[in-house]
C-alpha cells in the first residue's frame, strides 16, 4: 500500500490541488457564484441609488418653495392635498379609477 502511494504520489497531489482549485473557482468568497452575487447586488444599490436620488431632488424642489419666497400655489397644493380641504362654496370631487 504504502509503495503504491510512493510510485502515484506526484498525481494524487495532482488530483487534490485541482480539486480544491476547482471548488474555489466556482464556489470560493472570490468564485464565480459569488462575483454573480456581487453583481445583482450591486446593480440593486445603484437602483436604490437612482431612486434616493430622485427622492431628494423632489424634497429639495419642495423645500425650495417654502422658504423665503413662499410659493401660494404650491402651499395651495399642499392644504388640498393633504387636508383635503377646499374654498367656500367650492366642490370637492374625488375621483375613483376602476380599472378591473
Amino acid at each position: 500500500m504504502l509503495s503504491k502511494l510512493k510510485k502515484n504520489y506526484f498525481i494524487i497531489i495532482t488530483s487534490f490541488l485541482i480539486i480544491y482549485f476547482l471548488i474555489n473557482l466556482f464556489g470560493g468568497q472570490r468564485g464565480l457564484f459569488s462575483y454573480f452575487e456581487k453583481k445583482d447586488a450591486l446593480k440593486r444599490l445603484k437602483n436604490d441609488e437612482a431612486f434616493k436620488i430622485s427622492q431628494i431632488n423632489k424634497l429639495e424642489l419642495e423645500n425650495s418653495l417654502l422658504t423665503d419666497n413662499v410659493d401660494h400655489d404650491f402651499v395651495d397644493i399642499l392644504i388640498r392635498e393633504k387636508l383635503m380641504l377646499g374654498k367656500k362654496g367650492e366642490s370637492t370631487y374625488i375621483i375613483v379609477n376602476n380599472d378591473n
